[in-house]
């Protein structure tokens, strides 16, 4: 079995109840090993009147104690959080683990905690030095973001050929898609000028990746990109922004749906919710079906 380090993601909010209640399942595919103190483990046993079993590993992310407040935005969790997550990685880096999955974080209580990072993906990119591609989806609908965690103001700006046609090449190889559908920008995919130009961009970055793979094929107008039709004959899309893509795959897969960080060194899989700091440690069931697939995903590779 391999064995996965587990960031436990923001303790004020569902990261413990996920890990507590999906142990058995989690360590019947792979060997967890639980990036969270033992004594801050117990407290949110505790809390959420849940037991510990015997086989539940944990290990210290080196981050302060604190109290856990239910649902509340911390700089402490927060702070927390991003040791847990740092720690992880440094784990899987250093051949303890073999892959890493993570645990919803809080963006706003990393920023409070100090915390110069807008998210996990970014992290990523900078631990590594290298350009991560943050893919979401599940089998048989897998969208990447060209660009994240951005204001939209901010996106037409980062149209640019050689970094799309690099992204999208990256993209394929981690992959090993076989078709990519390649999302425009504006409504209409521009409409031939009438509603933006940016279109143009995407068309010769797309040219130019096919001329290393065949496989790239656009820009799809965004509002039919993800009808029946397109979808039985897309598995892998490419979204210019955060929204344009998980929108629609949240729509359809909102539970079942995975983060994967791809074109690292490292493999790395999370899932696709936040906190639910409104459902947290309040005796509500914490649906567990993207933590689960983003272990089976691990599993699997």
């Amino acid at each position: 079995m391999k064995r996965v380090a587990i960031s436990i993601g923001d303790l004020n909010g569902i990261g413990a109840q996920l890990a507590l209640s999906a142990h058995s399942q989690v360590s019947g595919m792979v060997k967890p090993l639980y990036v969270v103190d033992e004594t801050m483990i117990r407290q949110a046993a505790k809390l959420l009147d849940m037991e510990i079993a015997e086989d539940f590993e944990t290990v210290s992310p080196g981050a302060a104690l604190f109290d856990i407040e239910p649902g509340v935005v911390s700089a402490d969790s927060g702070r927390y959080s991003f040791f847990s997550f740092k720690k992880a990685i440094e784990m899987v880096k250093d051949g303890e683990c073999d892959s890493l999955c993570t645990l919803p974080i809080h963006k706003k209580a990393w920023e409070k905690g100090g915390i110069a990072y807008r998210g996990h993906t970014e992290v990523l990119r900078d631990f590594f030095g290298k350009d991560a591609i943050m893919m979401l989806g599940r089998p048989g609908l897998y969208v990447a973001l060209y660009t994240e965690h951005i204001p939209l103001s901010e996106v037409a700006s980062m149209m640019d050929v050689e970094r799309l046609r690099s992204f999208l090449l990256d993209f394929a190889r981690e992959t090993g898609a076989r078709r990519v559908a390649v999302l425009g920008l504006n409504p209409h995919a521009g409409d031939d000028g009438v509603m933006g130009d940016e279109e143009r961009i995407i068309a010769e970055a797309i040219a130019e990746a096919n001329r290393e793979r065949e496989l790239f094929e656009g820009p799809i107008v965004p509002d039919i990109a993800f009808t029946p039709a397109l979808r039985s004959r897309y598995e892998y899309y490419v979204a210019m922004y955060h929204d344009q893509g998980l929108a629609p795959l949240k729509a359809l897969y909102f539970s079942e749906s995975i983060n994967v960080s791809l074109n690292l060194p490292i493999l790395r899989s999370s899932v696709d919710h936040g906190t639910a700091f409104d459902i947290a440690y309040r005796g509500v069931k914490a649906d567990m079906r993207s933590y689960l697939n983003a272990i089976a995903y691990l599993a699997g590779r």
